[in-house]
């Protein structure tokens, strides 16, 4: 006689009934779990004070309530910051840090919106960098109008993204090669490719493994630079490349709401196959769509190097990669990277000063993995589902 036989099986299913306002709670429950974690994590690397430890960070990205009062009336009476306080000098130094990381943020933006995963971002930046130091020292002489020289130099190192973009975006749409191995390799040869031309090669200035300083025209201008007239910006190193990020970061958003391309790539990005049923070419959007990632990331490099005046041996690895962090956690969201990236950059400014030195690329990892997971249980379900199957008896199979 047959009889029936249950089993119970696991199933992940996307939540349809979640409200907006999950979105907004998980991202400020992911973080607040986030910093209970890594306080843990921080203990475990000799911090006896984990709160104390992350009010230094804070601190040092971003000031206290002290300090910008200081700052504010120093600016209204035309005097210096008063000694003992730091003024407006943690966000200065935080709004350097963000300019950079913004951009590869935006970068990886552009690329994850259509589902190709860019990892690349810290190559085509070293290479931006590349060539906007190329313009810089043997192009134009020193003498050359300050906004020509950066226009150029941004020009160059957004074309070198571009190509360098470019050419994973062309493996991919012509051969179907994973993009995420092409873009991780290429960051490799950025890197020796910067370090042939600055450390060994023909830029390097002695044993010095630099260019040297760059042509006054060459640089951003900072905010300490008009400490003459207004003697509270002292010291500030802030520079107008953070406009070069939220700008794009307003034509992206902009890009993604709006125009056609950004239409085609939200498409792709959902369904490919009813993209390309719709007579949207995939191929010519994948070659587009990293290229302009990467034209991004190389205006990153060139703006690093504007910023610092020089490129050296010891340009800073990992912003790309950080760039991920941040795209992610801006839940693919141009505006929202503006506001993530700036946290980031205080908490990289921050933890500088901070034993061991590995203390914010593991709090960075610590959120990432955090938040996404909180994210996740808000978005899915998990369900046990009781199957029954009908267990066929011996002796029937017998009599079949």
């Amino acid at each position: 006689m047959n009889q029936l036989a249950s089993s119970y099986r696991i199933r992940i299913e996307t939540r349809l009934d979640n409200p907006g306002w999950t979105r907004v709670v998980s991202s400020i429950l992911g973080v607040i779990l986030a910093l209970v974690v890594g306080g843990f994590v921080l203990r475990a690397a000799g911090a006896t004070d984990p709160i104390g430890t992350y009010q230094e960070i804070f601190k040092e990205g971003f000031g206290t309530p002290a300090d910008w009062q200081a700052g504010v009336t120093a600016l209204l009476t035309n005097t210096d910051c008063p000694k003992g306080l730091l003024c407006f000098g943690p966000l200065s130094d935080t709004l350097v840090k963000t300019s950079p990381i913004l951009l590869t943020a935006l970068a990886c933006i552009l690329a994850f919106r259509m589902k190709l995963w860019n990892i690349g971002a810290d190559g085509q930046m070293f290479m931006g960098a590349w060539a906007a130091t190329a313009v810089a020292i043997f192009i134009f002489p020193p003498g050359t109008d300050r906004v020509l020289m950066l226009g150029v130099m941004a020009l160059a190192g957004i074309l070198a993204g571009f190509i360098y973009g470019a050419i994973p975006g062309f493996l991919k749409a012509r051969l179907n090669i994973n993009e995420i191995i092409i873009t991780l390799m290429l960051n490799y040869i950025a890197y020796k490719w910067l370090e042939y031309f600055v450390v060994v090669g023909p830029w390097s200035i002695g044993d010095f493994e630099s260019t040297g300083r760059f042509p006054v025209s060459a640089t951003w201008p900072r905010l300490t630079e008009a400490a003459k007239s207004i003697p509270a910006l002292s010291g500030l190193t802030a520079h107008p490349g953070i406009f070069l990020g939220i700008i794009a970061a307003i034509v992206l958003a902009w890009i993604f709401k709006r125009s056609r391309w950004g239409y085609e790539i939200r498409v792709i990005g959902n369904n490919p196959k009813a993209a390309r049923y719709a007579g949207i070419s995939l191929a010519r959007n994948t070659l587009l769509v990293m290229g302009v990632s990467g034209a991004l990331a190389g205006l990153a490099g060139m703006n690093e190097v504007a910023a610092l005046r020089e490129l050296n041996g010891r340009f800073q690895r990992g912003l790309g990669f950080t760039g991920v962090i941040i795209a992610w956690l801006a839940r693919l969201n141009p505006l929202a990277a503006i506001l993530v990236a700036f946290l980031f950059g205080g908490l990289l400014v921050g933890t500088q000063l901070i034993q061991p030195q590995g203390i914010a690329s593991m709090l960075q990892g610590v959120i990432l993995f955090v938040v996404v997971g909180t994210e996740l249980l808000f978005r899915y379900r998990i369900r046990f589902e009781k199957i029954e199957r009908v267990a066929i008896a011996p002796e029937a199979l017998h009599d079949g």
